[in-house]
């Protein structure tokens, strides 16, 4: 018998209502949804439009106004479905004056781990997401943003769950951060995990989700693999080279003696995200930073108005 799905949802809908019973705010109509085991979703959408909603109902935090959810083959909320369940949330409210440490051990108690399961366990977790000796002895209040995100996924994954929800994971990071978290989710995606993520950062989405799906005003929108909705199907892309003047030249003449119609014709670019990372790492381990592709060479700085070098 096939494994039912990680997540499917049939028409959900939540309506928060005002104190007479009226329907007032339509945070999620309709939702049809359905995830592959093994895959990473993103949620996307700007501020309000039911992505928080939808991570809170299949938590069973709050219930639907219609339609139904299944988690892991079963009603959210349940005991067997929290058993195999990780979250993230925006914001993780942890206990401030435990420390790393103390604060894995914990979740592991909750969970029913024994001693000696815990020991081996947190000091797995706190390795994956990179948090040093010193770090896993301080305090939580002590904890910088980045920090505090480290120790949240850390606490989410202490059970070794099947599913988990990460709602805006890369939340208030630098950019270092932000690429180290995005390569943890890509991390767990290869152990097997199926990870659903909500964001409003278009570029994380990108860089980590197999499929995504564009949620507005409570309603989805959109939803498809990343790769076929970011597809421009009309326009053809050539990259070369050692291509001198005289090939580009001839490569544009037979594109347009062929009838087709030049756009544009540049050199490639890098991300900022991957130039500032290359730079900054590159500082770190006392290497000289890294030429950007195709930089121009500085101008000479001019001439004092003095006449003076």
């Amino acid at each position: 018998m096939a494994e039912p799905r990680p997540v499917v949802t049939e028409g959900l809908a939540k309506t928060y209502k005002d104190f007479w019973g009226r329907g007032k705010v339509h945070a999620l109509v309709g939702l049809d949804l359905s995830l592959e085991r093994g895959e990473i979703f993103g949620l996307l959408g700007p501020n309000g439009s039911g992505k928080s909603t939808t991570i809170k109902l299949l938590l069973g935090l709050i219930f639907p106004t219609s339609g139904s959810a299944r988690v892991l083959g079963s009603l959210p909320g349940t005991p067997a479905v929290n058993q195999r369940l990780g979250y993230l949330p925006e914001e993780s409210y942890l206990h401030r004056f435990l420390t790393g440490e103390e604060t894995v051990d914990f979740y592991g108690r909750l969970f029913g781990l024994g001693p000696a399961e815990r020991r081996r366990r947190t000091a797995e977790l706190l390795d994956l997401v990179g948090l040093d000796r010193r770090a896993r002895a301080r305090q939580l209040r002590e904890y910088s943003k980045g920090m505090s995100r480290r120790i949240g996924l850390a606490q989410a994954l202490v059970n070794d769950p099947e599913l988990l929800l990460l709602d805006e994971p890369t939340s208030g990071l630098d950019p270092i951060g932000t690429r180290e978290m995005k390569d943890l989710i890509l991390h767990l995606k290869a152990q097997g995990k199926t990870i659903l993520l909500s964001s409003h950062l278009l570029a994380d989405v990108q860089d980590v989700c197999d499929r995504i799906g564009i949620l507005d005003r409570g309603m989805l929108r959109e939803i498809g693999r990343v790769k076929d909705l970011l597809l421009v199907r009309d326009v053809f892309q050539l990259q070369a080279k050692g291509v001198t003047p005289a090939v580009r030249e001839a490569i544009l003449a037979a594109a347009r003696g062929a009838g087709a119609e030049v756009i544009s014709e540049s050199h490639p670019t890098t991300t900022l995200e991957d130039l500032f990372l290359r730079v900054v790492r590159a500082e770190a381990e006392g290497r000289p930073p890294p030429a950007s592709v195709g930089r121009p060479a500085d101008p000479d700085p001019p001439a004092p108005a003095d006449g003076h070098g």
